[in-house]
């Protein structure tokens, strides 16, 4: 186990260094002989209380619930273990350390904390006021408007139903029929009339 002294400052801040917290602790009591020599130097630290007094968890576990809810406490992560250093990538504003050949090394931002970054940088250059003067102007030129008809347009189907084409058809014919019987009347009524008029001029040359 190598000895590693830490400066009271470091980038230029104020720190408090941890000995992590209890359940790492356990943990390296846990493991016996092998990680004596850690334990004594961990002690020698400040231990970070948590939440697990009585039940412990793994030293990772722990460390990992410490950083939840995006870092409220500002916590750097300083840890050789692989598995742990990736998660801890995938939470944003979560600095993360490790050593290489006796000497501290801060790892770059991850891709989350810099899409993060990204996002806030973009809600500073629009200011609350300014969003809603920007929906105020669209709502003026009736922007809004022409963006809900395109939305209902999308919402349209595409063809007719076939059932109500079908149904129309029906109607079509059932119209057929009344105006054959219409037709058949008047020829009836035609020829009613027209022999009466023969009845009519027999009669009279009688």
């Amino acid at each position: 186990m190598f000895r590693l002294v830490i400066p009271l400052r470091l980038l230029g801040a104020i720190y408090k260094l941890y000995s992590l917290n209890r359940c790492v602790l356990k943990e390296l009591e846990s493991l016996g002989k092998a990680l004596y020599g850690a334990k004594l130097i961990a002690q020698r630290f400040q231990v970070r209380n948590c939440s697990h007094l009585k039940n412990p968890v793994s030293g990772s576990a722990c460390l990992l619930s410490m950083i939840e809810e995006g870092n409220p406490h500002h916590f750097f992560v300083a840890t050789q273990d692989q598995d742990l250093a990736n998660k801890v990538k995938k939470k944003a504003g979560v600095p993360l350390l490790f050593i290489i050949q006796n000497t501290m090394v801060l790892d770059k931002p991850s891709p989350k904390s810099l899409a993060f970054v990204q996002m806030l940088q973009t809600n500073q250059l629009v200011p609350d006021h300014q969003k809603q003067s920007i929906v105020q102007l669209k709502e003026k030129e009736g922007l809004t408007k022409q963006e809900g008809e395109k939305r209902r347009k999308r919402k349209r189907a595409g063809g007719p139903n076939p059932l109500s084409c079908l149904k129309k058809k029906k109607k079509t014919q059932e119209s057929q029929e009344p105006s054959a019987e219409k037709k058949k009347r008047k020829r009836k009524r035609n020829r009613i009339k027209t022999e009466a008029m023969q009845s009519v001029q027999k009669k009279e040359e009688e």
